[in-house]
């Protein structure tokens, strides 16, 4: 490992730690660094501990939601060779959604593990459908057909939701919780045990699909003479980037640009590595994330605004950014 990536690595798990923190300190009643270690380890007020007990849940769903949307749109931008892809602007997320709401309205969703089930039907579809409709010009899937593609999907499941929500008031009641994207009011014990092994699966899927992407960003031929089969690979990859993707929404709902600003990040940081750079993924990930969801805490008291809005912030001018810019390079 050299310098420059040493350094990388070790600010940025010090961001994250910082950030972790400050996740548990801050909120209605914040509390100081010194009260949230007291808490951790038991020696603080029932009052105290509880508080940080319920934001921990909120910071662990926050941490394992933001690894999985930033893998995924690692992983997405890959096999794509597509600097725009990204799980919300691919219409993945509005498969999803789209799904769990047709599961809502026909009783279908009735737990969490149907929810990713039904998270993972949606996102499959979207993604094959954008694939195609993006590869049916003659020039092939390039990255403004895509973006194209997966806006006219996004806008396509989201007329579908509208309509199916308008005479369902109880779906649209739980819809309307779910759909803001957001990792606060979720609880840990009714989330994770169903979803973390499709992301668990999609993550090791990822991670030994590394050396592919690398292979994949030369180009398919030389991938090819490299030894790897392309369409197996891509497939593979994208099944893995689908579960991440799915597993996330049906945990948090749709939250947009995490999977599209980190990988760019992660790259400057560490170069076109996949093998470095889908570790720094896993750290910066939910960097993004929760420092979105403690800015959403405290900007409008006694509200708050979900973490979906604030990344969209984040990521508008990025994608502007990128979209004046074709040239990018992926890999």
């Amino acid at each position: 490992m050299t310098k420059r990536s040493t350094v990388a690595v070790t600010v940025s798990i010090l961001m994250l730690t910082v950030t972790v923190m400050l996740s548990l300190a801050i909120g209605a009643q914040s509390l100081s660094p010194i009260e949230v270690l007291k808490a951790v380890f038991g020696g603080s007020t029932p009052e105290v501990q509880a508080i940080v007990q319920s934001r921990a849940s909120r910071t662990l769903i926050g941490l394992v939601v933001g690894i999985c949307i930033a893998l995924s749109g690692a992983a997405m931008q890959g096999i794509t060779r597509n600097p725009l892809a990204d799980p919300g602007l691919l219409g993945v997320d509005s498969g999803a959604a789209l799904a769990v709401v047709i599961g809502l309205t026909t009783g279908i969703a009735s737990s969490q593990l149907s929810f990713v089930l039904l998270a993972l039907v949606g996102a499959s579809i979207a993604a094959v459908l954008v694939y195609l409709i993006s590869s049916a010009g003659a020039r092939g899937p390039d990255p403004v057909t895509m973006v194209l593609a997966g806006a006219a999907m996004g806008a396509a499941a989201t007329g579908l939701v509208a309509g199916l929500l308008i005479t369902h008031q109880g779906a649209l009641d739980v819809y309307r919780f779910w759909s803001v994207g957001s990792i606060g009011g979720r609880e840990v014990a009714t989330v994770l045990p169903a979803t973390l092994p499709f992301l668990i699966l999609g993550a090791l899927i990822v991670f030994v699909g590394a050396p592919a992407l690398n292979a994949l960003a030369l180009g398919d031929e030389m991938a090819t003479t490299l030894g790897h089969n392309v369409l197996r690979a891509r497939a593979l990859i994208a099944l893995g980037a689908v579960l991440l993707a799915a597993g996330a929404t049906s945990i948090a709902g749709p939250i947009a640009f995490v999977g599209l600003v980190i990988p760019h990040f992660a790259r400057i940081l560490r170069g076109p590595d996949y093998r470095s750079i889908l570790p720094l993924c896993v750290i910066l990930g939910p960097v993004l994330l929760l420092i979105a969801d403690i800015v959403g805490r405290v900007i409008s008291p006694p509200g708050e605004v979900s973490a979906g809005i604030l990344t969209a912030v984040v990521g508008v001018p990025v994608l502007i950014y990128l979209v004046r810019r074709p040239g990018v390079v992926v890999a």
